[in-house]
């Protein structure tokens, strides 16, 4: 059987202990390769696909997404947390710790997930359109640190607060959703939590289910009491617009940022979000 285990390793847990630890924890005869640069992890699972038994993924969240933007529905794929966050194996239920979650995906359970899509790219989790995108593109400007980490939750925080006195703590509508109105910004998940602060889950959409197709977060105006923060003191209307939803479109009205599990894709002003469901195998 051939098992294969992808690492970045600039991803903020992963170090050369680590890798080995988990390495320890998968099957044996597995083979390791280490991502070198963005885009790196689509093209490696693209070329092992349909080829092998299983795929693990030692990485933070933009790699697995570059891996569920290479894989096809048949191959199993075992995501283990090496990020800062790590939102898709934990929304998964998966231990925050890689050993741990490399023993549970090694015993290969599987589920089987639907993905959301916008336009040509894939996400597991969630993706976002206007100021969550914003935030995303501030906290990459911040670069890595030496080491070649991310910035962590205390940036995205401080950068969270600084995004929101930009727009002087009122979010306007920026955008029409077709046959749903308008909206200041989109959140669109795939599953719940949507994201996490530290060990705090962050439920904006919280009847979100990786088997159903996409829950649709939409305010069409938002204001925010500046001592607080982002959801706390928030007052908007309508703030879930869609549940298990398979398409939207929508057209902004100026060019706005757009991120899909935490990756920038640069500025677009018209957006597809689909619901591929039944889309993969994950091990659990």
């Amino acid at each position: 059987m051939a098992h294969v285990l992808i690492v970045n390793p600039y991803a903020t847990r992963v170090t050369e202990e680590r890798v080995a630890a988990v390495e320890a924890q998968l099957p044996a005869g597995l083979t390791t390769v280490q991502t070198r640069g963005q885009g790196d992890a689509t093209t490696l699972a693209r070329e092992l696909c349909p080829g092998v038994d299983a795929i693990y993924v030692f990485s933070g969240d933009g790699t697995f997404n570059e891996v569920l933007n290479g894989i096809d529905g048949s191959t199993p794929v075992g995501f283990i947390p090496g990020g800062g966050t790590s939102v898709l194996p934990r929304a998964l239920g998966l231990s925050r710790d890689p050993v741990a979650a490399a023993a549970a995906v090694a015993r290969g359970r599987t589920r089987r997930i639907s993905l959301g899509r916008v336009d040509d790219r894939r996400f597991g989790f969630g993706a976002g359109l206007g100021i969550d995108a914003e935030l995303v593109r501030r906290v990459d400007r911040l670069g890595r640190r030496p080491d070649g980490r991310r910035p962590g939750d205390a940036a995205f925080t401080r950068e969270g607060l600084r995004t929101l006195a930009a727009h002087r703590f009122h979010l306007k509508p920026t955008m029409e959703l077709v046959g749903i109105g308008r909206a200041a910004f989109v959140i669109a998940a795939n599953c719940d939590p949507y994201t996490y602060a530290g060990r705090i889950g962050l439920r904006p959409a919280p009847r979100a289910t990786f088997e159903g197709g996409i829950d649709l977060v939409a305010p069409e105006r938002v204001r925010f009491a500046p001592i607080i923060g982002w959801w706390a003191l928030g007052r908007g209307r309508a703030h879930l617009r869609g549940h298990d939803l398979d398409r939207v479109e929508i057209r902004c009205d100026r060019p706005l940022p757009l991120q899909v599990d935490g990756e920038d894709l640069g500025d677009v002003q018209t957006a597809t979000l689909e619901a591929e469901r039944d889309a993969v195998t994950v091990l659990i």
